[in-house]
């Protein structure tokens, strides 16, 4: 009984671990999707594709480990401390490409965005413009570094109206038509510095995921090895006294 619920428990345990991990993989593509247009460098998703493989293979060593460890066998131990050493390191790699990915993005950034303000349409928007509208929206800002930007696009020169798109509009402006003369309804902060912002804080989830597993999986590690040399010092037969007989 004693054994069956510590498998249970380390299932259950293993199985929300693996959970987390495909969330937070899964919540990065999600994420950078809505932002794609702004960051062309699809390297920068490895972490979030590792973290996701990680996590549904996380389920299965666990069932392995649990088996081992109540069978207690030297040969289901070793492998399992093997599989969660590669674990552990992968983890490692996936908490350096976060790093060198994270410090990659203002850069990024900076030089795709100049582009999509250029391509912006908004009386047929496309999938750009789209993306612009939705950011604007999202994170509250206008232009790249603020609406005055937007008087050296293509679509304001075309317009002739003197103002920007609608997404610029504080949602508290309720009379707002993106009219330059009225510059307080309009958001004042422009949008490159909030995208790289996002953008590095969702691959921070990522970097504190992979930490904080692979600090497990070292533990794990960890007591896999003391139940393993606990077992190379089990003796390999008993000398049993019947009688004055050894059996």
């Amino acid at each position: 009984m004693i054994s069956l619920w510590r498998l249970f428990c380390s299932l259950k345990i293993n199985a929300g671990a693996a959970g987390i991990l495909c969330y937070v993989g899964a919540y990065v593509f999600i994420t950078y999707d809505d932002y794609d247009h702004f960051f062309e460098d699809v390297y920068t998703l490895i972490p979030a594709v590792v973290i996701i493989a990680v996590g549904a293979l996380l389920f299965i060593i666990g069932l392995i480990g649990c088996c081992a460890t109540i069978r207690e066998s030297r040969c289901g131990l070793a492998t399992f401390v093997i599989i969660l050493l590669v674990v552990f390191v992968t983890e490692v790699v996936v908490v350096v490409l976060g790093y060198v990915y994270r410090a990659k993005v203002e850069n990024e950034v900076d030089r795709s965005i100049q582009k999509v303000y250029k391509t912006y349409n908004g009386t047929n928007p496309d999938a750009a413009s789209r993306a612009i509208d939705y950011v604007q929206r999202q994170l509250h800002c206008c232009g790249i570094h603020n609406y005055s930007d937007w008087e050296n696009t293509d679509w304001f020169k075309e317009t002739k109206n003197q103002s920007v798109p609608l997404s610029c509009c504080r949602e508290r402006a309720s009379s707002c038509n993106g009219s330059l003369a009225h510059p307080a309804d309009l958001y004042a902060e422009g949008c490159e510095a909030l995208v790289v912002k996002k953008l590095q804080e969702i691959m921070m989830h990522v970097i504190w995921a992979a930490l904080a597993f692979a600090a497990i999986q070292l533990l794990g590690m960890l007591c896999a090895c003391i139940v393993l040399c606990r077992r190379s010092r089990d003796p390999a037969y008993e000398l049993l006294i019947t009688g004055g007989a050894y059996a």
